[in-house]
């Protein structure tokens, strides 16, 4: 079937499609932020259970937490990750505010996986203050937002 195409023809399908599946997926950013947004509830982030999982790294670029973890599974497609925060915000200079990543792992393979998930900070901020302090359950250090 493609025999008979131009090979620019072909080239140029190729890169279409590429192009095509290079595109944002809904779980990717939303509306122009950089991926979900902080789930803050005070109820689910003191029920909330997690399968285990390593904590690779984590840093803020803008509004945009990155973190990557690592634990058991086939490659990650069907892992779900939660940021939570508690809801509670510590009066100190700057705030600060708790949170942990709640993550499921339904994959039953004995690879070891590593995966980057990006979050959006922006509903954290708190109006009357320029950054906030994160502590991330998990995370041996502490992360400074600042917006």
């Amino acid at each position: 079937m493609f025999s008979k195409l131009p090979k620019y023809l072909i080239l140029c399908l190729c890169f279409a499609f590429l192009f095509v599946n290079s595109k944002c997926s809904d779980d990717d950013e939303v509306d122009g932020n950089c991926g979900p947004a902080a789930v803050i509830d005070y109820g689910y982030y003191n029920a909330a259970e997690s399968n285990n999982y390593d904590m690779v790294s984590a840093n803020i670029t803008g509004n945009c937490l990155n973190v990557e973890i690592a634990a058991s599974g086939c490659d990650g497609s069907n892992w779900s990750l939660v940021l939570l925060d508690s809801g509670d915000i510590a009066e100190s200079n700057p705030v600060q505010r708790d949170l942990k990543l709640v993550f499921s792992n339904l994959e039953d393979c004995q690879a070891f996986v590593s995966q980057t998930r990006v979050f959006d900070l922006a509903n954290l901020q708190t109006p009357e203050d320029h950054s906030v302090i994160l502590n991330i359950d998990g995370l041996d250090e502490s992360l400074t937002y600042i917006y």
